[in-house]
């Protein structure tokens, strides 16, 4: 979509304003910088009507924090008027790296932490704004989204009290299992594929990479990543493939039942470059793991890809399979904190996924359909005939 077309047709639902918490500020400072220079160039006979006053400005960025007691108790605080105002709230509930003063000690921020910011910033709106748009791209509590036994339901538990503090819309990007949304079924809630972004990174790092069947394959490491992987394959027009996870059910390592054999599914992959794709990396196990399976079945390169890059375990292991010739790339987002050591390893590529963001808030401000966004199926077709033709 034209960034100058038909923008200047619909009038903003209000004026725009963006909160980015502490934990997503320099996500927040590019999403911002798009859409200034957007809406910089946009002309139209109505620019300058009372519908679109305060439309063009240097800064949409609000000023807002969450400061904190001695006792670790903390208040949400806004620094000007946000009366009216279409607000967007970007907040990055995995970022470890903000720390602040508990008692005379230092704490590092946690998702409970990083959440309860965002409600008392929600709060201190004091429901003044026009509307409140949430964008969390690491779906809060998203790993507890169903219930086995007698335990919570925490991420059902958040959507239902977002929307009841006032929140309009929820934005996430690639939530473990999408069928939570259920739990808000009369509010806005959109579940982003950041999968043109994905292909086009790994165009750029890897440009003589063949998009065909006899070349590529796409592999999903478990079945429940299996539908990112059909959709891949799908519009790539080439074979995909699954590893089963035989877990021990008997014991439960650090939260889950521990993984005793990976099992694959599919044609073979000898000769071929194989693209791994998940929602997330955790500890890395998994993917590695999958990995090495492919390396033992004569796989030619492994890439592998998720929108998260947690690595809760470190990189060393993953250095130790690039210097041996397992892993050839790693692909995550820049949506949830990125360490400068990661961004520093030579295998490791960026998508940087501020543009998408700053697009999908440009036009939701101005109440335009986001379909063609959410579903990138025409955008992925003219980059491989570009890929190709290069």
């Amino acid at each position: 979509m034209s960034q100058n077309d038909n923008f200047t047709k619909n009038i903003p639902v209000g004026e725009l304003g963006i909160i980015a918490l502490e934990s997503c500020s320099e996500l927040g400072q590019k999403v911002n910088n798009y859409i200034v220079n957007w809406r910089t160039k946009r002309e139209g006979d109505h620019m300058n009507t009372l519908h679109f006053s305060g439309y063009r400005k240097d800064n949409y960025l609000i000023d807002a924090r969450c400061s904190r007691f001695g006792s670790g108790e903390a208040k949400g605080v806004i620094n000007e008027s946000v009366r009216g105002k279409d607000l967007y709230l970007l907040v990055d509930v995995t970022n470890y790296n903000i720390k602040y003063s508990l008692c005379g000690h230092e704490n590092r921020m946690s998702p409970d932490d990083h959440y309860s910011d965002l409600k008392r910033i929600i709060a201190a709106v004091a429901g003044k704004a026009r509307r409140v748009n949430v964008i969390m791209p690491f779906l809060y509590e998203s790993r507890q989204h169903k219930r086995s036994k007698r335990e919570s339901l925490d991420c059902a538990l958040a959507l239902q009290e977002l929307t009841s503090m006032g929140v309009e819309n929820i934005l996430t990007f690639d939530a473990h299992d999408p069928r939570v949304q259920n739990a808000i079924p009369l509010s806005g809630f959109d579940n982003v594929q950041p999968s043109y972004q994905f292909l086009k990174a790994l165009c750029k790092s890897v440009p003589d990479i063949k998009l065909d069947n006899k070349h590529l394959m796409i592999i999903s490491p478990d079945e429940g990543a299996m539908g990112r992987a059909v959709y891949y394959a799908n519009v790539l027009g080439v074979d995909v493939g699954m590893f089963y996870k035989r877990r021990d059910y008997a014991k439960v390592i650090n939260g889950r039942n521990p993984i005793v054999a990976h099992e694959f599914l599919g044609s073979s992959v000898e000769g071929k470059d194989v693209f791994i794709i998940d929602d997330m990396i955790s500890s890395g196990e998994s993917m590695l793991d999958v990995a090495k399976e492919l390396k033992k079945r004569k796989a030619k390169r492994v890439f592998a890809a998720a929108t998260f890059g947690l690595f809760t375990n470190g990189m060393e292991e993953f250095d130790r399979y690039y210097k041996e010739g397992i892993i050839d790339k790693v692909l995550t987002t820049n949506v949830i904190y990125q360490t400068p050591e990661l961004l520093e390893r030579e295998y490791y590529v960026n998508v940087d996924l501020s543009k998408y963001i700053a697009l999908l808030i440009d036009s939701i401000n101005h109440d335009h359909s986001i379909s063609e966004l959410l579903d990138p199926s025409e955008k992925i077709g003219k980059l491989i005939a570009k890929h190709k033709k290069k």
